[in-house]
């Protein structure tokens, strides 16, 4: 395609470490002609710009969709073995991918970033997130990849659903953020290093929301479940995170052992942990389990219910953020929610995430 006068100079072009205010108005001062040329010929370098608006960023993903699954398809002919067998993989999760954006039932889809490399990640949000009243972005936890996209994006999908009947006045939009390494293995969640790894870009993207906002600014509330909520605790842990409220679901400790160590708003950090969820006691501190021990043996009758019939002080990463010592909101969810059944109809604890989304929770 000839390259017409009036395309902007590469020199003018921000990159994705831009600040993304820098990225909106950059794009904002472009004449309309000039912004569809961009997003015709140069869609991989749009695609990732935080700061571009969402309907934009959506229009860069969706053009290469179809690059992306010709190239799996031909790495999937050359490979052989374990690495056929993960490229495959890739390869259906992108194909889910596909068929909900395709899905004119539910909420709108927004692709908002694609990558296909390793076992694939994808920011998808459901509702403009640029016109919205409240805006959730929903980190996931250990063994996310683009194979299980379907069933993350399902329960960021809920929330948003839920917010809707609880106030169909204040447009929500909800945001599956599966834009880092997320541990596969035990060994690996062990470590904060993917987390640590994942701050950065998480707290470039809320940058980005804020900056692309249209109108007032929206209500923005980051959620992580499990290990994501390690790598929100770390992004709220330093000045500058834009989000108005934080929640954590099934953590392991969120890497700060106090709310007063997270920088949003007094009163906005929420948490809860089921019961039955493995992860309060998979994930305890060493020396939380050595007093644990000590006191289900020496206590007679009811030690084993002092030592494990309670949540867990002291976890993995920190104090566990839904002990009230931590100092934050700890709200209800279903004894047998487990570590996944938090978003399930009816229950108590999708309800209070829909609630704290929309900023009427108590």
């Amino acid at each position: 395609m000839r390259t017409p006068p009036w395309a902007p100079a590469e020199a003018s072009r921000p990159s994705c470490a831009s600040p993304p205010a820098g990225v909106r108005r950059w794009w904002s001062a472009l004449p309309v002609d000039e912004r569809n040329w961009l997003l015709a010929t140069e869609a991989p370098w749009l695609a990732r710009l935080d700061g571009l608006p969402a309907a934009d960023r959506d229009i860069a993903n969706r053009l290469l969709l179809d690059d992306r699954r010709t190239e799996l398809d031909r790495a999937i002919a050359a490979a052989s073995g374990r690495e056929r067998g993960r490229l495959r993989k890739v390869r259906d999760g992108l194909a889910a991918l596909s068929d909900r954006l395709a899905d004119e039932d539910g909420p709108r889809a927004y692709l908002l970033s694609l990558d296909t490399g390793e076992e694939g990640r994808a920011v998808v949000a459901l509702g403009d997130p640029d016109r919205a009243s409240s805006v959730l972005t929903h980190v996931p936890g250990m063994t996310a990849d683009l194979a299980s996209f379907g069933g993350e994006l399902a329960r960021a999908e809920r929330v948003a659903v839920r917010a809707a009947e609880l106030d169909p006045r204040s447009p929500t939009s909800a945001i599956l953020w599966l834009d880092y390494d997320a541990p596969d293995f035990v060994d690996e969640a062990a470590g904060a290093r993917r987390a640590e790894a994942a701050t950065p870009a998480l707290r470039h993207f809320q940058e980005g929301l804020r900056a692309a906002h249209e109108g007032s600014p929206a209500r923005q509330v980051v959620l992580g479940h499990s290990y994501g909520s390690l790598v929100v605790g770390r992004a709220a842990a330093t000045d500058g995170f834009e989000a108005d409220g934080v929640v954590f679901v099934g953590s392991p400790g969120v890497g700060v052992d106090s709310a007063r160590d997270l920088r949003v708003p007094a009163g906005e950090v929420w948490s809860t942990t089921s019961r039955s969820d493995v992860i309060q006691y998979a994930a305890v501190a060493p020396g939380g389990f050595v007093r644990d021990m000590a006191v289900a043996s020496g206590v007679p009758v009811a030690g084993p219910w002092l030592a494990f019939g309670r949540p867990e002080r002291d976890l993995w990463f920190g104090h566990n953020p839904s002990d009230p010592g931590f100092g934050g909101h700890v709200f209800a969810s279903s004894p047998g929610s487990g570590h996944i059944g938090y978003w399930e109809p009816g229950t108590p604890s999708l309800d209070t995430m829909a609630a704290i989304t929309l900023g009427s929770a108590r």
